[in-house]
């Protein structure tokens, strides 16, 4: 979800927004949003845990960049990506990974290498095959469970609202 910061009494956001793998996408105007969030609770719950989710997200994020090797934070990357996709393949480029992780795109080539070389990944210009989970969960620090396991537990209602 994109504007959350409208239904916490915002009027705009300072975010840009970037499309990182093709999917479904809907638009809602911000006046019925707000309405929506407003009127039912079930929006403004699932709402509420969303910002709950991304909240955790981004603090664990600062603490991974902050803490931890490219490879961790690459292979976090991976499988957080692989969490919202279909498949087992991303298509994007170490550029963009890099710009992604706020790295240098030679550190996301040397990562890429040895994960491939450890038999996690297949990495060919571009598009990136997860070839054994479980190890490339493994190789990931404890970052990519903290949020797994968070967002678990909003999506079992767990959260108490």
């Amino acid at each position: 979800m994109a504007g959350v910061a409208v239904v916490m009494g915002a009027t705009s956001t300072p975010n840009r927004f970037i499309v990182q793998s093709q999917g479904r996408a809907y638009r809602m105007l911000v006046a019925d949003l707000k309405h929506q969030f407003n009127q039912h609770s079930e929006i403004r719950v699932i709402t509420l845990r969303f910002i709950q989710a991304l909240t955790t997200q981004m603090s664990q994020t600062a603490v991974c960049n902050r803490h931890h090797s490219i490879r961790q934070q690459l292979c976090r990357w991976l499988l957080m990506s692989l969490d919202r996709l279909d498949k087992k393949q991303i298509n994007m480029t170490q550029e963009l990974i890099a710009n992604m992780l706020g790295v240098r795109r030679e550190g996301v080539t040397e990562a890429a290498g040895k994960l491939q070389k450890m038999g996690a990944i297949e990495y060919r210009r571009g598009h990136i095959t997860v070839i054994d989970r479980p190890k490339l969960e493994s190789l990931s620090c404890e970052c990519y469970a903290v949020v797994k396991r968070e967002n678990l537990r909003l999506e079992s209602g767990a959260l108490g609202i």
